[in-house]
């Protein structure tokens, strides 16, 4: 497994703890022959100095155990939590690296139980067999072996128990392996419902979906509690199995040892000792189905959790990238681009083609579902294209480092995403070394300074999760100033000004021309695209026209329709 390899930097303190669990075990295993010593020479003949001796050297080495077993667990503490650090920072290294589509596979609720308690199941497994895990075959082996060596005609009975268990162990950890996957999923889903309520709080109050969402919730809390209760049920029962087969053996072993203490065969402390290890190895597997459990957890959160860091990275610098990253101007060029999402199979773009100046504003119309966002995002490769060619400055975008790439834009998408935070520490996201007047000048020019100035702490504001204390249109206008604050040489703006007032947006709108940057909004106004330089229509993920507002409105059914829904049949506007 992929994920055993972040043990390695902790080799040295694995090593010490499982020395020392060596030395727990060790004293476990001789104890019981001490004890058959302090019968068969001290007791039975009542010398008080033998019992004394012994009992001496068994306290010595109890000691030696106790110290033992407190140093173990603060290495094997060390170690796992050490061990749960990596491989949450290896997680969310890697999902940093996802693009979109990696996303649409391995949905964020999927992702959280990943990062947590999948960890959280891999560490405590961790610590367990540093500790418990490790010792418990160990005790069941040793504790055979040693009772052989005190008298092997009493073991032989051991000998024959304890492989059969083995086997019936492995059969159940097998199937809990199975059992418990099942049980991580279930938890995926209860996340999934937990994070798509808490999100949407707003929207359900208002639409009274309590009960629905609630009843929704039962239905995965329940399916989740079942798949629980199976796994632990059919874990659970092992125990009395375990512990029938073991008292029968012990049993079986006062028996046939007291025929033999009778007959001469055997010594009352050899009956004595073998009795201690049958207790032993009894007490070892009543703990089993707990490490089984334990055990078969992690095996499924190892599985799930490899998952996610061998994903490979389907959007990165290829062989044919020049690493310097060069100045970019603005050109944008698509080429016959067709593009479709991975969980789907038909075409959400089909043949585009379109060449945009450095400079110019390009306003992108159409239908809902006609493709303009997922076009967007083919330019900052988030995805990309399925067939087909983008070109920046003339060069093939795949071409040109990701970073060198995503620096140079700046996107609004069409759901506005604010972080907790500050207003500042939000507009910072642009530009990470940005002074307070860079941010004031970005502010303003996205119509927003005003509005921040009123709130409580002007820009050190503190805002809600995603912005709740702010209104949609404040929200869109402080995002479209984070963008403005990198100064970027190509603005997407995916519909980010729906909220917006025509006098508000009217002023953005010739705001943005003081930048050096080719601007591309997605809008469903008429009175933004007749401010642009050229318009693209979009249908069906076609492109069915482009040109000026003029030219479509002269030469475009769908672009006349639009007109007209938004202005009346009545005069026409021409720019």
């Amino acid at each position: 497994m992929k994920v055993i390899h972040f043990l390695k930097p902790y080799r040295i303190a694995m090593a010490i703890a499982w020395s020392l669990m060596l030395v727990e075990l060790a004293v476990e295993l001789l104890n019981p022959l001490f004890m058959a010593r302090i019968i068969d020479e001290g007791i039975l003949n009542e010398d008080l100095d033998v019992v004394l001796r012994w009992g001496f050297i068994m306290v010595g080495m109890s000691l030696i155990a106790f110290i033992s077993g407190v140093t173990n667990s603060f290495f094997a503490a060390q170690t796992s939590q050490g061990f749960g650090y990596d491989v949450r920072e290896s997680l969310y290294k890697k999902v940093q690296s996802f693009s979109f589509a990696s996303f649409d596979k391995l949905p964020s609720s999927s992702l959280i139980t990943r990062m947590t308690n999948d960890v959280r199941q891999l560490q405590n497994t961790i610590f367990m067999s540093l500790r418990i895990m490790l010792r418990a075959p160990l005790l069941v082996i040793g504790s055979t072996i040693m009772a052989l060596i005190v008298n092997a005609r009493l073991a032989i009975i051991l000998l024959i128990v304890i492989p059969i268990l083995w086997m019936f162990l492995l059969w159940v950890l097998k199937r809990g392996w199975r059992l418990f996957e099942r049980v991580q999923s279930r938890l995926d889903k209860v996340n999934e419902v937990m994070k798509e309520n808490l999100s949407g709080m707003r929207l359900i109050k208002a639409y009274t979906r309590s009960e629905y969402e609630e009843s929704r919730f039962h239905g995965a809390n329940e399916d989740l509690k079942n798949r629980t209760v199976r796994a632990l049920r059919f874990m659970e029962i092992i125990m009395p199995l375990l512990m029938l087969v073991m008292n029968v053996a012990l049993l079986s072993v006062l028996w046939f040892g007291s025929i033999n203490v009778a007959a001469g065969g055997a010594k009352v402390g050899e009956v004595v000792a073998i009795v201690t290890y049958v207790t032993r190895i009894s007490s070892v597997f009543s703990i089993f189905s707990f490490i089984i459990t334990s055990f078969s957890r992690a095996r499924a959160s190892a599985q799930r959790v490899e998952e996610v860091l061998q994903v490979e990275v389907d959007l990165k610098d290829g062989e044919e990238v020049n690493l310097e990253n060069p100045e970019v101007k603005g050109d944008i060029i698509f080429k016959d681009v067709s593009f479709q999402y991975p969980t789907t199979r038909v075409n959400v773009l089909q043949n585009i083609s379109f060449k945009v100046e450095a400079g110019q504003t390009v306003s992108i119309l159409g239908a809902t579902g006609s493709g303009k966002t997922s076009m967007f995002q083919l330019i900052p490769r988030l995805y990309d294209a399925t067939e087909g060619f983008v070109e920046l400055d003339g060069r093939p975008i795949r071409s040109i480092p990701l970073d060198g790439i995503r620096k140079n834009i700046g996107y609004v998408p069409q759901e506005v995403i604010l972080f907790s935070g500050s207003v500042s520490e939000n507009l910072l996201w642009g530009k990470e070394d940005a002074t307070r007047e860079e941010m004031i000048q970005a502010a303003k020019d996205a119509q927003i300074h005003e509005t921040i100035l009123n709130l409580s702490h002007g820009y050190d504001t503190v805002l809600g999760q995603k912005g709740v204390n702010l209104s949609g249109g404040q929200k869109q206008r402080l995002s479209i100033a984070r963008a403005l604050i990198r100064k970027p040489k190509i603005l997407l703006l995916d519909d980010s000004t729906s909220a917006l007032d025509l006098n508000t947006e009217f002023k953005l709108l010739h705001a943005l021309k003081q930048y050096e940057c080719t601007t591309m909004i997605i809008t469903q106004k008429i009175s933004t695209a007749m401010e642009s330089d050229t318009i693209l229509l979009l249908e069906d993920g076609v492109l069915i026209g482009s040109g000026s507002h003029a030219s479509l409105l002269e030469g475009s059914r769908l672009y006349q329709h639009i007109y007209q829904s938004q202005f009346g049949e009545g005069e026409i506007h021409h720019v």
